[in-house]
């Protein structure tokens, strides 16, 4: 009865050594994804900073909610897009457009005070707004 008692004690400990190491590991994952940072770098300008803000916010926002593998987030630059677009269609009147990712090139037009270029690590973000006058029959 003894050996039995000793390898129930022995299994017991290997056991525990095992969560012990899990917990470790888990919390170790936390730390890295805390230290996780977003890089934004404003390319061109002539919004107001709140709106710079709200649109960082907004796409920083959109970035946090993408599940991701350790250190690498799948951004989908349809959903990145019409995120930006809906907030900024929400709080600043409609005609927002939105253009997203790694390589366009554009040539556009916009409303004074509506325009911003800005990059989330490797992805680009176009975000500008166009005049809207009603059609005259």
């Amino acid at each position: 009865m003894e050996r039995a008692e000793e390898e129930l004690e022995r299994r017991s400990k290997f056991l525990k050594s095992l969560i012990q190491r899990k917990k470790a590991a888990d919390q170790q994952q936390k730390q890295v994804d805390s230290k996780i940072e977003i890089s934004i770098r404003l390319r061109a300008s002539d919004m107001a900073i709140v709106m710079q803000n709200t649109a960082f916010k907004c796409a920083t926002s959109y970035l946090d909610s993408v599940p991701g593998n350790g250190n690498v987030k799948k951004i989908d630059s349809k959903c990145l897009a019409l995120a930006l677009k809906k907030e900024f269609d929400s709080l600043y009147g409609p005609a927002w457009h939105c253009i997203v990712g790694t390589s366009f090139g554009s040539y556009v037009t916009h409303s004074s005070g509506c325009f911003l270029y800005f990059s989330i690590d490797k992805v680009h973000v176009l975000l500008f707004k166009t005049t809207v006058e009603p059609m005259h029959n």
